[in-house]
């Protein structure tokens, strides 16, 4: 099958641009049972994280009994003209060699995956061979013999005629088959029996096309884009592929979500298994999508239509749970997806890998406020219902009511975090990101820090309900911004900051905190006041559709609160102090994974 993987269009949760980054850390151990003498073997696993010395040479930390591997490579772009079996040959444009003993000599010290080798052992031996799985995938040569395999279950029972019945080129052409021993006019001989003998998973064949061009695996194949293998990195959401039936009767597809195995001595270690979700069906009311979650050992089928038919491929999107994943940041997360058919023929692996993502960056959004609390007084009155007047002329106040109630309309707030690798929050008033004069990317507080020449490409963020401030610093929260942890902040506002203080109008005589003469400040409460707004976020929980919950790496949403504090004019030793509070939610989504802001000195 040759395979595709593509990220899927998930609707409207955010998938980081960059390239996620490279875990590949799921492991499977690929069973070849060799008999003594030559052996035709294909490898379903990228076992190229050590050198075959390593693996199975003096370096090896368990003795084997090979003592040659050749790699066949043909070049697919031109005729081959192989009409016969081909022997292992030295200096052979197609042939690459390890030698046990002979390392200097090689020109083959790797081994990697969907490749056809020929291997030579001294005794009959199992060879364990423990690498990462990959889609099957082969480069078939356009004329002559090919030196390929199959992704055949280990405990199929089909024969040839049955496996190749979808593809009659193979099926009338010549299959050859190496049975150990030396070469010689039988070895490999050519199989008749097609209706008798069986393919083997890790086993190579010598096998010519009647005609056209092969692109024959089995009777499915998992269409995807790249690579094969399924990275989420730190950063990725969600990917998908395809199913489809290449088989001329219904078919089911079985998918098993397993674990990985113990990586093998030098890789880092496997922490556990990424938790996955796989996408369900839109609900047209509110346009999301259900998810289901994808338990371990627990098969999902699908029923496909006959191939060619409508209905005989399906699309698959998974997506990761990231808000259930506890391990720390640096963890490798692994499993493998296993595919079968229920003709019981093939299965094919692909392997899944994940990081913990770190929330380190910067995080832009808005709180949408929708409640405010009133500062509405009630005054007593005499028995003439008039107002009683206090000793000091004002009114006497019977109650105040304070309590929060809904605002005709919600009104934004900008909401500007920048989270460091380690330590607090901090909550800005303005950020820039763009390019410094060495061509790297920064978050900065100040523009000096930007080079002038890409200014137009660099972008400024504000908060304009935020004191301004020439310098700047940014006010710390108490903890970090990340899931379940409510994270507060205290903004003050001076009541003689002119550059930011509401309050105050510099060049109006009433409002600009100087006495009649304009020679002495006024204190605090008598034309402007103190602001101090303490600003809590509380981070909840994504909601249980599948964009929600493949989207809590890149997305933020919860509780906003903000208590502002008014304070005026000291009477009897006390601040005159009113207090406001305010309600609504917010959401937050990171642009940026800088880690640290550059600080203009």
């Amino acid at each position: 099958m040759k395979m595709h993987w593509f990220k899927a269009g998930v609707g409207a949760f955010a998938v980081m641009a960059s390239t996620p980054w490279r875990t590949d850390a799921q492991w499977v151990t690929q069973s070849i049972e060799l008999a003594s003498g030559w052996n035709a073997v294909y490898l379903h696993v990228d076992a190229s994280h050590a050198t075959l010395d390593q693996l199975v040479g003096a370096g090896a930390q368990q003795p084997t009994p090979i003592s040659q591997v050749w790699r066949w490579t043909p070049n697919a772009s031109s005729a081959q003209f192989v009409n016969s079996p081909q022997q292992p040959v030295v200096g052979g444009s197609q042939w690459a060699r390890w030698t046990r003993g002979d390392v200097a000599q090689s020109s083959l010290s790797l081994l990697t995956p969907n490749f056809a080798y020929l291997v030579y052992s001294t005794n009959n031996f199992t060879w364990n061979l423990k690498g990462r799985p990959v889609l099957p995938r082969q480069e078939w040569s356009v004329t002559g013999l090919n030196l390929v395999g199959f992704p055949i279950a280990p405990e199929s029972t089909t024969s040839f005629e049955d496996f190749l019945i979808s593809a009659p080129s193979l099926l009338d052409g010549d299959i050859f088959r190496y049975t150990g021993g030396d070469f010689g006019p039988t070895n490999p001989g050519r199989l008749f029996a097609l209706r008798t003998e069986r393919p083997r998973r890790g086993q190579a064949y010598w096998i010519r096309s009647a005609g056209g061009y092969p692109r024959f695996y089995g009777p499915f194949e998992v269409v995807t884009a790249g690579d094969g293998i399924v990275n989420f990195g730190t950063t990725l959401a969600a990917a998908g592929f395809r199913l489809r039936n290449l088989a001329p009767d219904v078919l089911t597809i079985s998918l098993e979500w397993t674990a990985s195995e113990a990586a093998p001595t030098g890789q880092p270690p496997v922490a556990g298994v990424p938790p996955l979700l796989l996408r369900g069906n839109r609900n047209l009311t509110n346009l999301t999508y259900e998810v289901a979650e994808l338990p371990l050992n627990s098969p999902k089928t699908w029923t496909l239509a006959p191939a060619g038919q409508p209905g005989s491929e399906v699309q698959v999107v998974l997506g990761l749970d990231r808000s259930s994943i506890t391990n720390p940041v640096g963890d490798v997360l692994a499993g493998v997806l296993r595919f079968t058919d229920s003709l019981g023929q093939n299965r094919v692996d692909v392997g899944v890998a994940a990081s913990p993502a770190s929330s380190a960056g910067l995080w832009v959004g808005a709180a949408l406020v929708n409640g405010v609390s009133q500062y509405l007084a009630s005054y007593q009155r005499d028995a003439a219902s008039k107002p009683v007047v206090q000793a000091d002329g004002s009114y006497a106040v019977a109650g105040m009511v304070t309590n929060v109630t809904p605002v005709p309309k919600p009104f934004p707030l900008r909401l500007i975090v920048h989270n460091p690798a380690t330590g607090p929050a901090t909550l800005w008033q303005r950020i820039f990101h763009g390019l410094n004069s060495s061509s790297n990317l920064v978050v900065a507080n100040q523009e000096s820090l930007l080079s002038v020449a890409k200014l137009s490409e660099a972008r400024r963020i504000s908060a304009n309900q935020l004191p301004w401030s020439e310098q700047n610093a940014g006010w710390t929260f108490d903890a970090p911004l990340r899931l379940n942890s409510t994270i507060t902040v205290t903004v003050t506002n001076l009541f003689n900051e002119h550059e930011s203080n509401p309050f105050l109008h510099t060049y109006h005589p009433d409002h600009d905190n100087l006495n009649a003469r304009f020679s002495q400040e006024l204190p605090q409460g008598s034309e402007s006041y103190t602001i101090t707004r303490t600003i809590t976020l509380k981070p909840t929980p994504p909601a249980m559709d599948f964009n929600a919950r493949v989207g809590a790496g890149t997305s933020f949403e919860g509780e906003y609160l903000e208590t502002m504090r008014i304070h005026g004019l000291a009477r009897g030793g006390e601040t005159d102090v009113r207090t406001f509070e305010m309600r609504g939610a917010f959401s937050l989504n990171r642009i940026s994974e800088i880690p640290v802001v550059s600080r203009a000195p």
